[in-house]
């Protein structure tokens, strides 16, 4: 009975170190994706069933008194979509608005930040008109350094894989009316800035 107590104690204390392990993972990469804020210019490029280029550009904000760091991608000025990221207990998710119209959740199921790498898996989605509907079912984070950034949108519809791969760099230069608006909007530190 007594080896059968330490036996269960020993287990109980070695899923609480890897339940904190993972909770410092998240933690961790959420702190990186913090780190993002401001705005960034590039490309996308979809390969597979859908095809396309062009330029893109994204604003990354805190909000909720830094509990969640929005990503806004715009594309000729408008914004076209938005990724809420946020923790959540031990979990890293984000929420996104997808151009498709509908709002796939996703969870980070690989965090490998000495190689600059998370990546999201499917958890469940809102507003799917059909289940066949296109829609995010993955996304692919590189951080490459602190100007360089990766994201890849897995996309799927009507039972055909795409991937839209988004380079970014760290903007330089002045950003433009919308994004200085989306910028002007964000709550930092609990305190509303006024927009421009």
């Amino acid at each position: 009975m007594n080896r059968s107590c330490v036996f269960v104690v020993l287990c109980c204390l070695a899923l609480a170190r890897v339940s904190q392990a993972a909770e410092d993972s998240a933690a961790n990469a959420f702190s990186q994706l913090k780190s993002l804020v401001g705005g960034w210019n590039g490309t996308y490029e979809w390969t597979g069933a859908r095809t396309g280029a062009g330029p893109i550009s994204a604003v990354y904000r805190l909000t909720g008194n830094g509990s969640a760091l929005v990503e806004d991608l715009i594309m000729e000025g408008t914004p076209v979509m938005m990724s809420v990221y946020h923790l959540d207990g031990a979990n890293l998710r984000i929420t996104h608005f997808c151009g498709a119209q509908n709002q796939p959740r996703l969870k980070a199921e690989r965090i490998d930040l000495a190689h600059g790498i998370i990546d999201f898996g499917f958890t469940d989605i809102t507003n799917l008109r059909t289940a066949d509907a296109g829609h995010v079912h993955g996304l692919e984070i590189r951080l490459i350094d602190k100007n360089d950034l990766i994201v890849t949108f897995l996309f799927q519809g009507a039972g055909k894989e795409s991937r839209e791969r988004i380079v970014l760099k760290r903007a330089e230069k002045a950003l433009g009316l919308s994004e200085r608006r989306l910028r002007d909007r964000c709550v930092v530190d609990g305190n509303q800035r006024s927009s421009v």
